[in-house]
C-alpha cells in the first residue's frame, strides 16, 4: 500500500513538473501555442493515472506555482480561475475513470466529462472574479475562452490523453507487432 502511494506521489510530481514546463515548449509555436492549453494535458493525465485527489491537487497548484514563480499566467484572475478549472479537470478525470467501466471507450467518456466540468468551473470562477473587479463576464466571453480559443487544445487533449492513458495502463497492447 505504501509503495503504491509513493508511486502515485512520484507520478504526481512528474505531472506537476510537466505542467510547469510544457507552456515553455508550446509557447514556441506562433499563434496557437497558448491555445494548445499545455497545462491541461499533464493535469488530466494525473487524474487518470494517480486518481482524483492527486489530480485535484496538481491541477490547483500548477497555475498558481507558475504564476508566483514566473509571473505567467497573471495571478488574478487568470491563474486563480485556472487553478479551479484544472483542479476540476484532475478530480473529474480521476473520479470518472474510477467509476466508469474499465473499457477503452470509458477513457474517452471520462475525458469528455472532465473537459466539460472543467470548463464550467472555469466559467463560474471567471464570473465571480470579474464580478469582484466590477467587470462583467458574458456568455460570449465564456464561449470564446472555453471553446473557440481552446479548439487546438481540445483536439490535442482528445488525441493525446486517451492514447497515453491506454499505453500506461496496458503497455503490452501497444507494442509493435511482428518485429
Amino acid at each position: 500500500m505504501k509503495n503504491n502511494s509513493l508511486i502515485k506521489m512520484i507520478y504526481a510530481a512528474m505531472f506537476l513538473a510537466m505542467s510547469y514546463v510544457m507552456p515553455f515548449l508550446t509557447g514556441q509555436i506562433p499563434e496557437i501555442g497558448s491555445m494548445l492549453c499545455p497545462m491541461h494535458i499533464p493535469v488530466l493525465l494525473c487524474g487518470f493515472i494517480c486518481g482524483w485527489p492527486w489530480g485535484l491537487a496538481v491541477g490547483f497548484i500548477a497555475p498558481l506555482l507558475r504564476s508566483l514563480t514566473l509571473g505567467m499566467p497573471p495571478l488574478f484572475p487568470t491563474a486563480v480561475c485556472m487553478a479551479f478549472e484544472l483542479a476540476a479537470y484532475g478530480a473529474a478525470s480521476g473520479l470518472m475513470h474510477k467509476i466508469l467501466p474499465k473499457k477503452k471507450i470509458s477513457i474517452y467518456g471520462s475525458l469528455f466529462i472532465a473537459m466539460l466540468i472543467g470548463r464550467i468551473v472555469w466559467g463560474c470562477a471567471m464570473l465571480i472574479c470579474t464580478g469582484i473587479n466590477g467587470g462583467a463576464f458574458t456568455l460570449a466571453a465564456f464561449f470564446a475562452g472555453a471553446v473557440t480559443n481552446a479548439i487546438p487544445g481540445i483536439i490535442a487533449q482528445i488525441v493525446l490523453v486517451p492514447v497515453i492513458v491506454m499505453a500506461i495502463e496496458d503497455p503490452k497492447g501497444y507494442r509493435l507487432r511482428n518485429r
